[in-house]
């Protein structure tokens, strides 16, 4: 495995545990917040876990107090300001969801703190997820003025009911761990410092059981997410490509950035 990873550092470190590859998103400072060097990484990690023969199951979590706390405040602002890099992270966004969908191997998700945007995305198309219960997902797209375009209309339906769906979706509100058991978007909350050790356990357990086995069941339950995203990610993806450029979102994005750099320390 030696050197397979190391294009893909430092916004995301890959260790192996035996024949489990623990994803560590490694951006702690800005709580794991993404970057344009953090989204191809994150798009180009699943090819390579493919590539990589000794791999049997997957978990991902995140450095420091957060899984992912959504788009980096600065580059939002490149995203406004190049539309061919918005473009490029539209096709990748696609790519992580498709990947994700379509990895042979067992992955989960262990959050270990706010999973939000993206990161709330990424964690959602795990086959399991695991929660510490100080943890919360939240996809604020809609209430900063942008679609929902990186996954979250595709697959919360899927995994909760519609309407419940809609109203987290709509509103951008947190969703506690326990919230989040109850709704059908995760497996189970776990105590915080439980939180590692007991997604590596049920990685090590999935990856041993018998691969045709598990990889053809995998393929055949991921049917029913293939059907739901078709259509919806291309569409969502266009839609949210425009948002960037509505007054309502440079409004309540401009609003965002003045309060979030009034709380920074030292502001």
């Amino acid at each position: 495995m030696a050197g397979h990873y190391e294009r893909f550092e430092p916004d995301l470190v890959v260790r192996a545990e035996g024949g489990v590859r623990v994803v560590t998103f490694n951006r702690p400072a800005t709580m794991n917040s993404v970057t344009g060097p953090f989204h191809k990484a994150l798009a180009g990690v699943w090819p390579a876990i493919a590539e990589d023969d000794e791999a049997r199951a997957v978990v991902l979590t995140g450095a420091g107090e957060a899984f992912s706390a959504g788009g980096d405040l600065d580059h939002i602002v490149e995203l406004h300001e190049d539309q061919e890099m918005r473009r490029r992270e539209g096709v990748e966004a696609t790519e992580i969801v498709q990947s994700m969908i379509s990895c042979r191997l067992p992955v989960i998700s262990a959050v270990n703190g706010p999973a939000v945007g993206l990161g709330c995305s990424v964690a959602l198309f795990a086959d399991l997820v695991y929660l510490a219960e100080s943890a919360y997902l939240a996809d604020p797209h809609v209430a900063i003025g942008l679609t929902a375009g990186d996954g979250g209309a595709a697959v919360w339906p899927v995994l909760a009911s519609m309407v419940q769906a809609k109203e987290y979706l709509y509103t951008g509100d947190r969703i506690s761990a326990a919230e989040a058991v109850r709704l059908g978007l995760a497996t189970r909350a776990v105590p915080d410092d439980e939180l590692l050790p007991t997604a590596l356990a049920m990685a090590e357990r999935l990856g041993n059981l018998p691969p045709q086995a598990f990889e053809t069941t995998k393929r055949a339950l991921n049917m029913h997410l293939r059907r739901a995203v078709a259509g919806v990610l291309e569409y969502a993806a266009a839609a949210e490509f425009q948002s960037f450029d509505t007054p309502e979102h440079r409004q309540r994005f401009a609003k965002l950035r003045e309060r979030m750099s009034r709380q920074r320390p030292g502001s």
